[in-house]
């Protein structure tokens, strides 16, 4: 069927059409301001933030469609002997775009439990920002079949963002645009890519990365979309409009009261926009920036975009700029704010943080500018939250500093590039070092002497802790040896031994590891028939040793008794007469 209303340009002011709707929308909807842990305002109160920038967003603020839901709820998912009634296309969802959905947000639930993401919402925005893929136009892959593009951000009318990617994902090498079914613009999709179909790609134009990317986006900051405010805020994130976070929970609703799947390339294409282009869809080839006009006739409110302007004459100057320039616009570089050397032992959190100072180009610093840090590399450390950047908002001093960086398992070197968001300046990159595990203290749990005859097995088998710092060492690599001596650590060839699995002797244990207490039990120990003290030594990562005493000698028998003792009493002499 069609949409409820018709189009709403972004910032228009008042339509009566548009004020019922809005108004019909926003009723117990209603969200305030705040500001989350990285110092992003969030809109949650009746109008969005105007403080967040565009370029800090999904879609850069682009425009979307305002098509809403159908007045029926949709119907159970029909078989194939129900007939499909009028609108069920409009109602159904394309299939490879369902299930690129539910994909996603099944992903998302093992690796962000907490943040309660529905594969709804994603359909939701997806309904939003392209039309399910105009109306589920992808391939086999789910690539879509033309590039969904949206208009160049150059401020005339939009988000001013100056091209990030040499057009790499846009393919336009002057400004921005918003890419792919859920309208990522590329500096957004460069660290919020992700590969959603396994084919070692992040394609924005792949509906199965797309909608994966749109999931993390939507669940970082530790959001929990099950509860209001932080569904709002998620929401708003992704494009800061009031207009666009009502639109999207209309849909949303819709979605959980039931859909089903339809044939790929079937879906209604959407009709209106909130740009007031009708939909259209935009060139897929570079534009070059456009050549600045004088101001139009502004569109009368009630009518169907107002009357029509004169074609603008293009001015022989061009007219000076009236709008002040932002913080980000005066940043001229980036430098270090005293970040100290960036080292941590595999599995612990780094001490230190990565902090940078945003400057113009006398050396002033700006504050008010979003800071992206990003981690760099073949790595598993990620920032605190399991992110691999995190976006800070410089204070009064220009600086930023960015969470706290959680070495993963992976050891060695990686990068934490910090960049300024909406500026095509050089980023600033701090190495940080993953060592390996490591313990500096090794204890015997037990005090109890390790003895044994020849030939037979030690009662006790030998366990140790190690910790480092005072703190207990997990996973730390290990080795056991039992050696010649304690000046001559090589292995020894007779005494106590282990055995391997199939029953053999072996007197060096490899690849041990402690548990998560830090503790390591050793396997049962054995003698051959040679008698004496023997040492067994415990070494770790890190330099920790511990040295343990064996004990192997004959059993203590009770000595013989002599005849005259073993008689029960002596024989008192013979009388005489």
């Amino acid at each position: 069927m069609a949409a409820e209303f018709g189009r709403l340009r972004k910032g228009a002011v008042n339509t009566t059409v548009a004020a019922v709707v809005v108004a019909a929308l926003a009723a117990s909807q209603a969200p305030g301001v705040t500001t989350d842990d990285a110092g992003r305002k969030v809109t949650t109160g009746t109008q969005p933030s105007a403080d967040t920038p565009a370029e800090d967003s999904a879609t850069g603020n682009s425009p979307y469609y305002t098509d809403l839901p159908p007045l029926n709820s949709p119907s159970p998912s029909p078989t194939t002997s129900t007939p499909v009634t009028p609108g069920a296309s409009e109602a159904g969802i394309p299939a490879t775009v369902l299930d690129a959905y539910k994909k996603a947000a099944t992903a998302l639930q093992e690796a962000k439990p907490g943040c309660n993401l529905e594969w709804q919402l994603l359909a939701a925005i997806g309904k939003v920002e392209s039309g399910q893929a105009r109306g589920g136009r992808v391939d086999a892959n789910g690539t879509t079949i033309t590039r969904i593009l949206g208009p160049q951000l150059n401020g005339n009318g939009f988000a001013n963002i100056s091209d990030t990617d040499n057009g790499a994902y846009d393919g336009d090498a002057s400004y921005d645009r918003a890419v792919g079914p859920m309208q990522f613009i590329p500096s957004t999709w460069e660290w919020a890519g992700r590969d959603g179909n396994a084919d070692g790609k992040k394609d924005p134009n792949n509906v199965y990365d797309a909608a994966l990317a749109a999931g993390h986006y939507l669940c970082r900051f530790g959001w929990d979309l099950s509860t209001r405010s932080d569904l709002s805020s998620a929401i708003l994130s992704y494009n800061n409009s009031q207009d666009y976070l009502n639109l999207v929970l209309k849909w949303l609703e819709y979605y959980r009261k039931g859909t089903h799947a339809i044939p790929d390339g079937t879906g209604t294409l959407p009709a209106d926009r909130s740009d007031d282009n009708a939909g259209a869809s935009p060139s897929p080839s570079p534009t070059p920036p456009r050549t600045p006009t004088t101001p139009s006739t502004p569109a009368k409110p009630g009518g169907n975009g107002g009357s029509t302007s004169p074609k603008p004459t293009p001015p022989t100057t061009t007219p000076p700029s009236t709008t002040p320039p932002t913080p980000t616009d005066t940043v001229d570089h980036l430098e270090d704010a005293g970040t100290a050397k960036l080292t941590a032992m595999a599995g612990d959190t780094f001490t230190e943080k990565v902090s940078a100072r945003a400057e113009t180009e006398a050396g002033k610093a700006v504050a008010k500018v979003r800071i992206r840090f990003t981690i760099v590399g073949r790595t598993d450390a990620t920032f605190t939250g399991g992110e691999k950047y995190a976006a800070v908002v410089t204070n009064s001093a220009g600086e930023a500093v960015a969470p706290a960086l959680k070495a993963g398992e992976d050891t060695g070197e990686f990068v934490v590039r910090a960049t300024v968001v909406g500026r095509s300046i050089p980023g600033l990159d701090y190495t940080a070092t993953v060592t390996e595990r490591a313990a500096d203290t090794l204890t015997r749990t037990s005090d109890t002497a390790l003895t044994c005859t020849p030939g037979g097995e030690f009662a006790d088998q030998v366990e140790v802790k190690a910790t480092y710092k005072g703190a207990v060492a997990d996973k730390v690599a290990a080795t056991a040896t039992l050696i010649k001596s304690a000046d001559d650590p090589t292995e020894n060839d007779k005494g106590p031994y282990f055995k391997d699995a199939d029953g053999k002797t072996v007197r060096t244990l490899t690849g041990l590891t402690t548990d998560a207490n830090g503790l390591l039990k050793l396997p049962k120990l054995y003698a051959d028939d040679t008698t004496g003290t023997f040492l067994l030594r415990v070494n770790t990562a890190g330099g920790a040793t511990l040295t343990v005493e064996l004990k192997v000698a004959a059993a203590e028998t009770s000595p013989t008794p002599t005849p005259s003792e073993s008689t029960s009493g002596s024989a008192s002499p013979s009388p005489t007469a």
